[in-house]
């Protein structure tokens, strides 16, 4: 959609919205990282409490530091910040160096405080985080180990994950690529083959590695990723089904209304970047179906609710959640002219200005719970809590509202 088509009271919306979000990742978010996330011994540290307090004896996950490598090559590549490079640059040797499995190739889930391996299973989400990573540096800066790397593990997918007879992939394996009998990325999730987040993270990874490497293999998987959606994960009522079988039979009634938002947006970038008219036009029938389906879970003064469980809604509002809901409605607007997609990023960061930012010590709180109070039991950094879904966000707006000028 041109700029021609958007009134200047929503371009003068969009761009406070982004001088905002800017500042926030600037001199909030990103500085955060920098300055307590950073082991002087080589690395990062594993964990920051929800209450502030730095854990060295915390393992240290594959995708946290993935999810560092991204978003610093990323905010790199927009403000070319030279701190920012040397974050990117950290996160890459300690993925190469120490994450990254020399003998069976793959990356292993998590490293002692020490940088020796702790957890060597195969979780392919965890992988392609780890390539998405990659690809945003070399997309940033050229980097050819970084692609050379980012390659590896894509044929490693392939390889081992890839789900020749019905498609998609396979959830997790042993560090040798054997079956394993625990799959489950955490213990809130089903033990089953095939999920909607990993596959969801997939598509992010390739999408980005296909931005920088025209690969006609890689064409065809986030091609047929996409299909996976269309065909499988999307339910009729157009809320993401989570846990599937080998083929993918899904027994689950759960939404999960920050997976429901991001999807919305993350298809339609990648069948952006797949260049593919055909599957382009499906795909903009759908984006705007699944954010209304995602809309059941969104409130004007309370942001987005994280799940609805067996009828039952929870309406704790996730830090992650509510960064998506700001990009996949702002994606409603930038892309397909909706004003009422405008409104509900504007109202979403408000929410997220008034609850989730820690005005005293930086970053965001994981969640606000229902009752209104802050949780404080769980991370501030850590193993699932990286600047990744905020700093996207951030970045996202940010270069969103420069293609207007």
């Amino acid at each position: 959609m041109s700029t021609k088509s958007k009134t200047s009271a929503e371009l003068f919306a969009a761009q406070a919205l982004a001088m905002q979000v800017k500042k926030e990742l600037t001199t909030d978010i990103l500085p955060y990282w920098i300055k307590r996330m950073n082991n002087p011994e080589g690395g990062f540290y594993g964990r920051i409490s929800g209450e502030e307090q730095l854990d060295t004896d915390a393992p240290v996950g594959n995708i946290l530091v993935a999810r560092i490598l991204w978003t610093f090559a990323a905010a790199y590549r927009i403000f070319g910040n030279k701190e920012y490079l040397e974050m990117a640059e950290k996160a890459k040797k300690e993925i190469i160096n120490r994450f990254f499995d020399k003998e069976y190739g793959g990356t292993y889930w998590s490293l002692n405080p020490d940088g020796t391996p702790l957890d060597t299973k195969k979780q392919i989400y965890s992988i392609s985080f780890t390539i998405y990573g990659l690809a945003e540096l070399n997309r940033a800066t050229g980097d050819g180990k970084a692609l050379e790397y980012a390659i590896k593990l894509f044929n490693s997918i392939e390889e081992h994950s890839f789900d020749k007879e019905q498609g998609g992939y396979f959830e997790a394996f042993t560090r040798e690529w054997d079956s394993i009998e625990d799959m489950r990325l955490s213990d809130k999730d089903a033990n089953e083959s095939k999920t909607m987040n990993t596959h969801l993270h997939i598509l992010e990874a390739y999408t980005c590695l296909l931005r920088v490497w025209r690969n006609p293999l890689l064409e065809e998987r986030l091609r047929n990723l996409i299909e996976v959606f269309e065909n499988h994960i999307l339910a009729s009522n157009r809320h993401l089904r989570l846990f599937f079988n080998d083929n993918w039979e899904c027994n689950y009634e759960t939404v999960s209304y920050g997976h429901d938002i991001e999807a919305s947006w993350l298809l339609h970038e990648a069948a952006l970047v797949l260049g593919d008219q055909t599957v382009l036009e499906r795909i903009e029938k759908l984006v705007p179906e699944i954010a209304k389906a995602a809309e059941e879970g969104f409130s004007a003064m309370e942001g987005m609710a994280y799940e609805c469980k067996d009828g039952h809604m929870d309406k704790e509002r996730h830090w992650w959640v509510q960064a998506e809901t700001v990009v996949g409605y702002f994606n409603l607007w930038d892309n397909f002219g909706s004003q009422e997609g405008l409104e509900n990023a504007l109202m979403c960061w408000e929410f997220i200005k008034g609850n989730l930012i820690d005005r005293e010590n930086g970053e965001w709180f994981w969640s606000l719970f229902p009752d209104g109070t802050v949780n404080r039991k769980e991370d501030k950094a850590g193993f699932w809590k990286a600047p990744y879904h905020n700093g996207r966000m951030c970045l996202e707006i940010i270069e969103r509202v420069q293609s207007y000028k």
